[in-house]
């Protein structure tokens, strides 16, 4: 760490105080998002549909009730939404049970700020069962709350998780950092008025206003991250 980075809520131009930075899950902290795409895969093959790999695109980022539907539709599969989330979310926690790694980068971001006491949320499309078997991997004492995508009436690419999670810690969603790795992400990041760091994990993103696409985590850091709040003010 170095001794430029700037102490919570000291400006580093007027009106660029970093306040929060909100973190999504698959993909961004964890490399998983490969895992749903294999587990759809395998969920359907034992329904007798295969599974057209352009999907992938479609299904990236988004919440169970979207991509679980769409594939429904797309496949014409005879089962239900309710009973295919259960043998989704049953696939995606024995993948997760058998392997987890880390996005490059993270550890090392997640670490740098706690040390420098950045109040910071975890905010995933996925649902509360799964993120609490993830968090443990990540440290649960790195996060001061966590929002689900069962846990808000309307979940990503809306803005409800991520002004959940700016409420809940106290802060104003302008002032907050978000890291997402998907287009869904970082349409419901936008929609809440956060600025965005986006690190695509599956298909491409281009830079807009109030957005920076980077290649990896490797190249955020608190530094980063104050910056990007000056040039985005």
């Amino acid at each position: 760490m170095t001794s430029t980075v700037p102490a919570l809520g000291t400006l580093t131009a007027e009106g660029s105080a970093l306040q929060a930075v909100l973190l999504d899950m698959d993909g961004t902290l964890v490399d998983t998002e490969g895992f749903w795409w294999d587990v759809e895969v395998e969920v359907f093959a034992s329904l007798g549909h295969t599974l057209d790999d352009s999907w992938r695109h479609v299904v990236v980022g988004g919440p169970m009730t979207r991509s679980a539907g769409f594939l429904i539709e797309a496949t014409g599969a005879d089962i239900s939404l309710a009973e295919l989330t259960v043998l989704l979310n049953d696939g995606f926690e024995d993948r997760i049970d058998r392997a987890l790694p880390l996005m490059p980068g993270a550890a090392r971001l997640l670490a740098e700020l706690a040390e420098y006491e950045i109040p910071t949320a975890l905010v995933s499309a996925s649902h509360r069962r799964i993120i609490d078997r993830v968090l443990p991997v990540l440290g649960p004492q790195h996060f001061a709350l966590s929002v689900a995508g069962d846990e808000v009436p309307r979940t990503k690419p809306h803005p409800d998780p991520y002004l959940a999670a700016a409420e809940g810690l106290g802060v104003n969603p302008v002032r907050c950092a978000v890291v997402e790795d998907t287009v869904t992400g970082v349409t419901a990041a936008e929609a809440a008025g956060c600025h965005v760091v986006a690190v695509p994990s599956v298909g491409p993103i281009t830079p807009a206003a109030r957005r920076t696409v980077v290649p990896s985590l490797e190249v955020v850091d608190l530094t980063f991250l104050h910056g990007l709040m000056t040039q985005m003010r």
